[in-house]
């Protein structure tokens, strides 16, 4: 039996997932890697641990199987976006540490870009607002502070690449340097419309435009890895960036599907078909992936803190030493005693777009406990995701369902409770890796492992549904108290 591997490259941990023909899950293995703070919102990855710790993980994964090499039919990868990388092409050397899709510091530069009037010019392009969460202020910092980058990049010398990029580039032993349709259109220098590299966005950034890599199918045969790194060389056939990912594995494939991934952001995605749905909202126009050279575009809204509200619980506070614990104690109390937190560690995402906010903690009192927080804290997941979709009705219309994944849709409080305050069904797949299964599924298409989209579609198994359990006036309590404790950590 041939199995197919998923590389799920993550903001906190590398995963390799590898599944059988019927779709199911038969060997996992997960590696949590180095995070760096080094300022005031930055936020820094090592790319060559980054690389370390996934081919760990794959190999693991295999070794737990009991398979080699010959037994991998393909390879799809999934992987954290915007995240940037520069390296030399001839040391294979990144110059600088990977700077996150998280990381703030070019929020200064963003705003003087706005200040110029550009903020159309780039909305009309790339789909994208200003901001520092994606790549392309990021590679010009880079050029601008690492020390002979810029003049290295204008000879020629240096690569540039979201992570996906990096880690073809690197199994490919440096023969291919591609990135797909769904990873590029993340960058803010890619153009949506035209389907290529935006010459004018590349000039005015003073990004030389050799440093871009070649954009190609999300579904479809990329390169082979060499044979050194797993025993014998595999071909990497899907790629997309995770929640474009989570989208295909959700098998959203009609236009109107809308799922939401709940990562270390929250992700809520539309497929909009073969034409880019411009926002009025502050959502986000993207490419949901490219399949024969046709692109399927998306509507999305992006969380910045969703599922790391839990790990900073477990990490910066104390407050629990796993993430299952925070539904336990969540059902300890009755409501969150009047406490609201609003996540806003690295700013504000859709729809606000606030890069100064900061998070908060509001509506204490002396009778307020651990598990009144703990239970603020996974509310305010849901909340997040309530101000996403009502954006994207603006935008689109009523919508009637919302599928949702990732590692923290596994609470079943916060899941009702996103049913009780969005006032419409969640559904919840057998499976929630919907990401991995995403490249899995991408992956074995490209390689011919199956034929068709229908083929694929019955390997998604049965859904869970939590509906809707509160009455209105609770709901709207509940909303208008969130709406007030945003307004005291937006930065205006």
């Amino acid at each position: 039996m041939k199995y197919i591997m998923s590389i799920d490259q993550g903001t906190t941990s590398s995963r390799a997932v590898i599944f059988d023909k019927g779709g199911n899950i038969v060997s996992i293995a997960q590696k949590e890697f180095t995070q760096y703070y080094t300022g005031d919102g930055y936020v820094e990855h090592d790319a060559e641990e980054i690389f370390d710790t996934q081919i760990e993980v794959c190999r693991k994964a295999m070794e737990k199987l009991g398979i080699t090499a010959d037994d991998i039919a393909a390879i799809g990868i999934t992987n954290q976006r915007e995240t940037t990388v520069v390296w030399d092409k001839n040391t294979g050397k990144p110059v600088y540490n990977a700077i996150v899709w998280q990381c703030r510091r070019t929020a200064p530069f963003c705003k003087n870009l706005e200040s110029q009037g550009l903020t159309q010019f780039f909305s009309s392009k790339t789909g994208l607002l200003i901001d520092p969460y994606f790549s392309a202020t990021k590679l010009r910092w880079i050029l601008d502070n690492v020390e002979g980058a810029r003049e290295k990049a204008l000879a020629g010398e240096l690569l540039f690449g979201t992570i996906d990029c990096w880690l073809i580039w690197k199994l490919s032993g440096g023969k291919c340097h591609a990135t797909d349709y769904s990873n590029a259109s993340r960058t803010m220098l890619f153009n949506i419309n035209t389907l290529k590299w935006d010459n004018e966005i590349l000039g005015l950034l003073g990004i030389p435009a050799s440093m871009m890599p070649k954009v190609v199918d999300s579904s479809g045969i990329i390169c082979e890895t060499e044979g050194s790194v797993f025993g014998a060389p595999i071909v990497i056939s899907g790629c997309a960036g995770d929640q474009q990912s989570a989208l295909f594995g959700q098998c959203c494939f009609d236009e109107g599907d809308v799922k939401n991934t709940y990562g270390t952001g929250g992700f809520l995605l539309m497929n909009t078909g073969d034409k880019p749905v411009r926002s009025k909202s502050g959502l986000l126009t993207t490419i949901a992936w490219g399949i024969n050279g046709k692109v399927t575009y998306a509507l999305e809204g992006s969380v910045f803190i969703a599922g790391a509200v839990v790990k900073w619980l477990r990490d910066e506070l104390g407050m629990v030493n796993s993430a299952p614990e925070t539904e336990q104690l969540a059902l300890k109390v009755d409501d969150t005693n009047g406490v609201y937190i609003v996540p806003a560690f690295v700013g504000l995402g859709a729809p606000y777009w606030d890069s100064d906010a900061r998070g908060i903690i509001t509506g204490l009192t002396r009778g307020a406990n651990k598990n009144h927080i703990v239970r603020a804290a996974l509310e305010a997941i849901a909340y997040q995701t309530c101000d996403v979709l009502e954006a994207m009705e603006k935008d689109t219309g009523s919508l009637k369902a919302i599928k949702v994944d990732g590692g923290a849709s596994s609470n079943n409080f916060l899941m009702q409770f996103q049913a009780d305050v969005l006032n419409r069904p969640v559904t919840r797949p057998k499976n929630v890796e919907s990401t991995a299964f995403g490249a899995f599924l991408l992956a074995g298409l490209g390689c011919g492992y199956y034929k068709d989209i229908a083929e694929v579609t019955r390997l998604l198994g049965s859904f869970e549904t939590f509906s809707p359990n509160i009455d209105d006036a609770k709901r709207k309590a509940l909303l208008d108290g969130w709406a007030k404790a945003v307004q005291k950590a937006k930065s205006d």
